[in-house]
């Protein structure tokens, strides 16, 4: 490949309006939330910070060197290739990951720098941060890196990333040709797609931080900590199978099943949990 096609201004748009909204409406929430039930901002950082350390800092690189090292610049070793004949099995993996991490990192929060604030607030204070930092870091520099692509290609500099990449690792050049042909042929309607795809992960994570918040408030209700965890791994299983080509549906379809999961989670957690925890005040 040595000529891309041009990435154009409406393109442009799309991506520019992408990258504010991933990153200025998140913190709006995070903000509005914090001032509307005047809940302390630590609890929604601690959120964050829970994403980056159980999510970013400790499963990725553990599941990428148990079933994709080369990801690490390493070798593929006994287990990787064993999974990675596996199509099914390795969808797992990449589902049970986060799925265990994730919901632990949630309960070691809210049973240790968390367990002294014990209004119902806290639940969704700490899925906010999770949620709303998940989607500023991997939406919006990801969108301000598309940014930063369309403008090499339509200035020619693309080409030394396509050299290096042809260079040091060809067989991942079909990944670069897919992320050019996605930013030439960029619309409101894959911007659309994005947003919702987020809103529904956000519901999802502010859902599963409800269900784990009353896991370690109510050692009857610890079993709504495994529930997390398997609603959390079944959504990832799911969209795992999917990327490995196991399942052949479409982007709407899977779109769908993620909106499921998301409003049913939030839903289900929200109303049979949060709202009937009234506060004497309330009451």
């Amino acid at each position: 490949m040595t000529e891309y096609t041009h990435v154009g201004s409406t393109a442009f748009v799309w991506l520019i309006l992408g990258t504010a909204i991933f990153l200025a409406v998140p913190a709006a929430i995070a903000v509005i939330w914090k001032i509307r039930k005047k809940e302390p901002f630590t609890t929604i950082l601690i959120g964050a910070a829970t994403f980056l350390l159980f999510a970013l800092i400790l499963e990725k690189p553990i599941q990428n060197l148990l079933a994709f090292p080369t990801a690490m610049g390493l070798k593929d070793h006994a287990i990787s290739r064993f999974l990675n004949a596996r199509p099914v099995l390795l969808a797992l993996v990449a589902g049970l990951f986060p799925g265990v991490f994730e919901e632990t990192g949630r309960l070691i929060a809210f049973s240790t720098v968390l367990r002294k604030r014990r209004n119902r607030e806290t639940a969704i204070s700490h899925g906010i941060g999770h949620g709303c930092f998940e989607v500023m870091l991997l939406m919006g520099i990801t969108y301000v890196a598309y940014i930063v692509y369309a403008i090499m290609i339509n200035t020619g500099a693309f080409q030394m990333i396509v050299d290096q990449v042809a260079a040091q690792a060809p067989e991942q050049l079909s990944s670069v040709e897919t992320v050019v042909k996605m930013l030439a042929s960029f619309s409101i309607a894959d911007l659309g797609i994005a947003i919702a795809e987020r809103v529904f992960a956000v519901l999802f994570h502010v859902g599963a931080s409800i269900l784990v918040f009353y896991a370690c408030r109510d050692r009857k209700r610890f079993w709504l900590y495994p529930l997390a965890v398997i609603l959390h791994t079944g959504l990832d299983f799911i969209a795992a199978l999917y990327l490995f080509n196991v399942i052949h549906i479409s982007s709407w379809t899977l779109e769908g099943i993620a909106a499921a999961f998301g409003v049913l989670t939030f839903f289900g957690a929200y109303l049979l949990l949060y709202r009937k925890d009234v506060p004497e005040t309330e009451a």
